[in-house]
């Protein structure tokens, strides 16, 4: 935790500072807003919520698994969740991103839903290490997020996830161009008796922005799981599957989000579906 807490900020110093002759200027003033998300997912039996940044998801249903998994006979059952994402962000430039704040979720595996309450606190920062700015080389971003399971008792779950990406634009107002990256997950079981391998998914695509300003994004690529264990029992079985995410999104002239909804599916190995609703709520906006 502490090796985190320097980290994230000497990340973002590095990357503000990282500038070149052809980097436009920053911002007067810094976005900051509420990235609200509203998540509803399916899960099957016998695995975790995972996928593409699934921070309340993979908390809520890691923190499960650590919890009630030995009073589970059969192993984690199917499952349904509703999950909110309330972090606080902060664009303190074009390359920078800092953020931090809660997640809540309900949860339904089978006889009816869960009380909403607070399943998870994360920080994090997203940075652009290089920008292509009609160069030949693409942008490269970087996004490291810490999140930890709530309440913080024997089983709760610490969660570092990482994502490379790399962006290479088509034309000079970056309306369309191609996408590569890797996500990392390395989670962490406040108890010996149980362990989570880390997630690792390797994907693929590409965006088109209109004119009028909605933009389409489209990822596909393979999701490969090391598994669950508890007290020597299998909660969730290792998999290599394909996984498959498109996102919609309502841009301003400024490339600030409006709205967005997100469609995943991923199979674990079998079809896990996902809609999140993103809203983001300003209260500065350049």
């Amino acid at each position: 935790m502490r090796a985190v807490a320097l980290v994230l900020p000497c990340l973002a110093m590095s990357a503000a500072f990282a500038s070149d002759d052809d980097a436009p200027a920053k911002p007067a003033i810094a976005n900051i807003y509420l990235d609200l998300r509203t998540t509803y997912a399916t899960i099957p039996a016998g695995t975790l919520g995972l996928g593409f940044g699934n921070t309340s998801l993979s908390a809520a249903f890691e923190a499960l698994a650590a919890r009630r998994g030995a009073s589970l006979p059969n192993g984690l059952p199917a499952a349904k969740s509703i999950a909110v994402d309330l972090p606080l962000t902060v664009d303190v430039s074009d390359r920078v991103s800092l953020y931090g704040g809660v997640s809540g979720s309900t949860t339904d595996i089978g006889g009816g839903w869960s009380a909403f309450g607070v399943t998870s606190w994360n920080i994090g920062v997203q940075a652009d290490l290089y920008q292509q700015n009609g160069g030949k080389i693409p942008t490269i971003t970087l996004q490291s997020t810490l999140t930890q399971s709530v309440p913080n008792d024997p089983g709760m779950t610490t969660s570092f996830n990482n994502i490379l990406e790399f962006d290479y634009a088509l034309d000079e107002d970056e309306t369309r161009g191609w996408l590569a990256g890797v996500q990392y997950t390395y989670t962490d079981v406040a108890s010996q008796l149980a362990s989570i391998r880390p997630n690792t998914i390797l994907y693929a695509g590409g965006y088109y922005q209109w004119p009028s300003n909605w933009k389409f994004t489209g990822r596909l690529g393979v999701q490969s799981f090391g598994g669950a264990q508890l007290a020597g029992r299998v909660l969730a079985e290792p998999f290599t599957q394909p996984i498959l995410r498109l996102d919609l999104d309502r841009m301003d002239d400024n490339d600030n989000r409006l709205f967005g909804i997100t469609a995943q599916i991923a199979w674990m190995p079998k079809p896990s579906d996902q809609v999140t609703l993103r809203t983001p709520l300003y209260a500065v906006r350049n």
